[in-house]
């Protein structure tokens, strides 16, 4: 199997579902019902090649595997690259994981252009998986900008009544950032004469062009996270977006940024990544406390967690950018960690919007009573979002605080805030929802999670448990990339110090 070239195949099988999916004819009725189905199958299939993507990949290694390489724009010197390490493989996971998820999600919420909806969705699972297997910047580029297109015409086409404002602040915001990224690309190709991935790594640029590439491509990686204060298109498109549209928006989508930090950032542009630290650090910490502080005051379910997420991934920008052992391997943890609670916590959202059509929360109140299931399965999320330990969002934020309190401590103090406020608005939202006085009646006339929405739920709440009791089938696959990644970094940085230093000594002498 070793010249099986499984991660192209991950990429490019929901395009033959799609195939397939425009082949169906018939009556409307029909057509709903096989769309559906074959959407399910291919995303469950690719969901199969991914454990065995998992199953395969050698943890010992550091450097990327089940690689492939191609010609494919030769007269530029621009090939076809694939592979994953340790850090994209779990994304990669993330992607096959949540696709069938929103399938089933949307079976029947999803009633208009279903055949068009598992189109779309398909599509994107595509640009996902190419996002995070690319080994070409270019190829890298055209998958992550790719996403775009379908997530435009979920939120406007399925969202709600603001869909098309949310849509197009969404595509506007993401595109305008990813513009200044290409022409830093360029720029590189131009400079060291390829678009290699690994190759861009092993050769960066002077210092004074750093400076200037690390401002554009964090324009787009930071959009795309997204960090404060280029936030502000999340709670809009998270609010508009269908309940599946949420979950992978939240899930993987946000997760492309910090990708992004961790692919382009460090390890090309080391000395203006260290430069800049402290800028992130300061945009980190108001991140966690501003959104947090916003979130508590948020009567409508889905904007109080899209806020929630922009403040998760100010931890994820915090432990990138401390260049520590734990405060990577944390911001790694916390992103495959908050994709799974997030995503969860939309499908709770989802759960109850589909029965009382409604995200307020004040309409809500003592649904403990007719919905126990519902209630100890959103208690879950909700711990494992607040950090709990046993839950896997402890492990993320505690690595991330550690790696933090090394590279800054009073940073790492302000952040630490951001858990006690994340408690409050958590906690704040489970109490509206589930407990308190039942005053709406149709809430209290709502029945528990039938069978297809429990079989959404426990595999999340199984990981949010699982991997916050054991991490180590995670960990121990993103420890020798991670360690790699910042040996490179710090021999970089040490290489530029020697270099300034022998500069000011000659110009002394």
């Amino acid at each position: 199997m070793l010249d099986f070239p499984l991660l192209s195949v991950m990429t490019f099988l929901p395009l033959a579902g799609v195939f397939f999916l425009f082949s169906i004819q018939g009556e409307a009725q029909a057509v709903a019902r096989n769309s559906k189905y074959v959407a399910l199958l291919t995303s469950v299939a690719n969901l199969i090649l991914g454990l065995y993507l998992y199953g395969h990949f050698d943890p010992s290694e550091s450097g990327f595997q089940f690689v492939e390489k191609a010609a494919w724009l030769g007269s530029v010197g621009i090939d076809y690259h694939m592979g994953v390490d340790g850090i994209s493989v779990f994304f990669v996971l993330l992607a096959v994981f949540l696709t069938p998820i929103c399938v089933l999600a949307s079976w029947f919420s999803v009633s208009k252009r279903v055949k068009e909806y598992m189109v779309a969705f398909l599509v994107l699972e595509t640009f996902m998986i190419g996002t995070f297997c690319a080994l070409d910047a270019v190829l890298f580029y055209v998958f992550f900008e790719g996403v775009l297109i379908p997530m435009f015409l979920i939120i406007g086409i399925w969202g709600g009544a603001r869909r098309v404002y949310a849509s197009y602040k969404f595509f506007l915001y993401t595109l305008l950032g990813s513009v200044l990224m290409l022409l830093a690309l360029l720029v590189l190709y131009v400079q060291v004469g390829s678009t290699d991935i690994p190759t861009l790594m092993e050769n960066p640029v002077a210092r004074d062009l750093q400076m200037w590439l690390w401002l554009a491509v964090f324009a787009s990686f930071a959009v795309k996270m997204p960090m404060w204060p280029v936030h502000t298109w999340l709670p809009d498109a998270h609010v508009e977006a269908p309940t599946a549209g949420s979950v992978i928006l939240a899930g993987v989508l946000l997760k492309m940024g910090g990708y992004g930090f961790l692919r382009f950032s460090l390890p090309m542009f080391p000395e203006a990544s260290e430069f800049f630290a402290p800028m992130v650090f300061w945009l980190s910490v108001v991140a966690i406390i501003y959104t947090s502080l916003v979130a508590l005051v948020q009567e409508d379910m889905k904007k109080l967690i899209a806020y929630s997420s922009v403040a998760h991934m100010g931890f994820v920008t915090l432990g990138i950018f401390s260049a520590t052992q734990q405060g990577i391997e944390g911001a790694v943890f916390q992103m495959i960690s908050h994709g799974v609670i997030s995503g969860a916590l939309f499908l709770c959202v989802g759960v109850v919007y589909d029965r009382l059509h409604t995200r307020e929360l004040g309409r809500y109140g003592g649904i403990v009573k007719n919905m126990p299931r519902y209630a100890t399965l959103f208690m879950i999320f909700m711990l494992g979002s607040v950090g709990l330990p046993g839950t896997s969002g402890f492990v993320g934020e505690f690595l991330v605080l550690l790696g933090a309190f090394q590279a800054n401590t009073i940073v790492a103090a302000f952040a630490a805030t951001g858990v006690i406020l994340g408690a409050a608005y958590m906690l704040f939202l489970y109490r509206k929802v589930v407990f308190g006085p039942q005053e709406n009646s149709d809430a209290a006339g709502m029945e528990d999670v039938t069978p297809r929405e429990a079989w959404l739920l426990i595999p999340l709440a199984f990981l949010t448990i699982y991997l916050g009791v054991f991490p180590a089938p995670v960990m121990d696959r993103i420890s020798p990339s991670v360690e790699a990644l910042l040996n490179d970094y710090n021999a970089k940085i040490s290489k530029d110090d020697v270099a300034q230093q022998t500069a000011v000594e000659v110009h002394h002498d």
